[in-house]
């Protein structure tokens, strides 16, 4: 009897133990005190800030035209790939090859300058940074038209969105919406100034974002993001919640501990977690844990060390294609590591150049490498990913996009998630890899969003 009675005892205290500990995951912390006007330019704040919007243009000139192919021109030899192997160890260089010989001789730099130029496309500045963007106004009439941030991640700039935005501000059947859309490069991207000075995490980039949106006469607007875009996009969203009317994702995460645990939890109990026809996305972990082994070492260093891998990729073109292609490679498939080309060419080649040369052209793979180590520096930045965000919320899951949680996770950081779209296709770099499928899911999300904001209203 005493032996059963302490066993009750002991599983009584177990259950108090877990409970208060669930109870103390649970809690949300205050939100920290954030300066919405930080400097991030040269020197101190001048007294009268220029706010001026400036049209820009792009323009891959013939200077640097000639230095890259020369650049190109003169790289030595590189190292087969291993016997049997493909892409398993990294870039293959008999594929990176084709594809330097294409930019060498094939690209063609003038035409793709223009085509990124058929959009508007302006830089005015903020909080001390001169921040690129692309405003393009819909033509049509007699539609609600609908302020669209749209935010990219690494490596790439607001050319991700080149083909999802002639989707995004043309009408479509059932559908009484249209978007006025803001593609931004985010600060130390594309054509975006960076900063020299310590702390440009992805929630002080939230708060430039904002205030970039204030610039330009918007109160209230939607937000699509992937990537550090989606992370900026989450802080925006978490510090502002009443100006966000709408955000979609397609790289949803929450990383509060409580969704920690049930990661674990799930690990056990996966059924518990997730639905079985997607469980493979999560578990076993130690199929998770191999693959974030094998793949996460350019996020570690990243995250540590930027600016030395900065100073190896910033004088050579061709080993910059490799480094980056390479991580968007295995971001759009990585079941094709198999293969010489790594999941490449599921995207056009032009595209990834494309990618690469504004890269190239703005000098921008270490301030752009450098937001992995900020977003790891701060103590504001986790206590802001702890804090749910109750902006109404959109996921969308491509096949092969770095993480899965599905929504009993997600809905710990995004209480209000409206729509939830799992697709057995597509990744990292949905919009230029999948625009159609992304933009068609920004549209049927937007539907709820409209629906929710309009319950909360009555």
């Amino acid at each position: 009897m005493f032996k059963n009675l302490a066993l009750s005892i002991a599983l009584v205290a177990v259950c108090i133990g877990i409970g208060a500990k669930y109870y103390q995951l649970q809690r949300v912390p205050d939100l920290p005190e954030l300066d919405l006007e930080r400097w991030w330019g040269d020197g101190e704040k001048p007294k009268q800030e220029d706010e001026s919007i400036r049209p820009f243009n792009i323009v891959f000139n013939e200077t640097m035209i000639e230095d890259l192919k020369s650049r190109l021109k003169r790289r030595r030899s590189y190292t087969r790939p291993m016997e049997g192997k493909q892409s398993e160890y990294g870039m293959n260089t008999i594929y990176l090859e084709k594809i330097l010989t294409y930019w060498t001789d094939k690209y063609n730099f003038t035409e793709r300058a223009r085509r990124l130029n058929r959009y508007p496309h302006f830089k005015t500045r903020i909080q001390g940074l001169d921040i690129h963007y692309i405003r393009l106004k819909p033509e049509a009439k007699n539609f609600k038209v609908l302020p669209l941030l749209l935010l990219h991640g690494w490596p790439s700039s607001s050319k991700e969105f080149d083909m999802a935005i002639p989707m995004l501000t043309t009408p479509r059947s059932g559908y009484d919406f249209i978007f006025e859309v803001i593609a931004v490069d985010l600060p130390g991207f594309g054509y975006s100034e960076g900063t020299n000075k310590p702390g440009l995490s992805p929630l002080q980039m939230g708060i430039i974002l904002r205030n970039l949106m204030k610039r330009l006469g918007f109160s209230k607007y939607y937000i699509q993001a992937g990537d550090w875009g989606s992370q900026a996009a989450t802080h925006l969203s978490t510090v502002f919640q009443d100006e966000v009317l709408g955000f979609h994702t397609n790289m949803p995460v929450s990383s509060r501990p409580i969704s920690n645990l049930k990661y674990v939890i799930g690990s056990l109990f996966p059924s518990f977690i997730v639905e079985d026809k997607y469980r493979h996305r999560m578990y076993p972990l130690k199929d998770l844990f191999s693959y974030l082994m094998r793949e996460s070492g350019y996020f570690h260093l990243q995250a540590t060390k930027p600016d030395t891998i900065g100073a190896a990729l910033a004088d050579t073109p061709a080993g910059l294609a490799a480094y980056t292609l390479e991580k968007i490679g295995i971001c759009s498939n990585r079941d094709q590591l198999h293969t010489p080309h790594g999941g490449l060419e599921e995207i056009n080649i032009d595209d990834l150049l494309d990618t690469v040369t504004i890269m190239w052209a703005n000098e921008r793979i270490t301030s752009s490498m450098r937001v992995y180590a900020e977003a790891f520096a701060w103590p504001d930045v986790f206590v802001v990913h702890d804090i749910p965000t109750y902006v109404p919320t959109a996921a969308i899951n491509f096949r092969y996009e770095v993480v899965y949680q599905p929504d009993w996770i997600l809905r710990d950081k995004f209480p209000n998630l409206v729509h939830s779209t799992t697709l057995d296709f597509g990744g990292h770099f949905a919009a230029m890899h999948t625009p159609k499928a992304l933009v068609d899911d920004v549209f049927e999300s937007v539907v709820e969003f409209i629906k929710f904001n309009e319950q909360k209203t009555n």
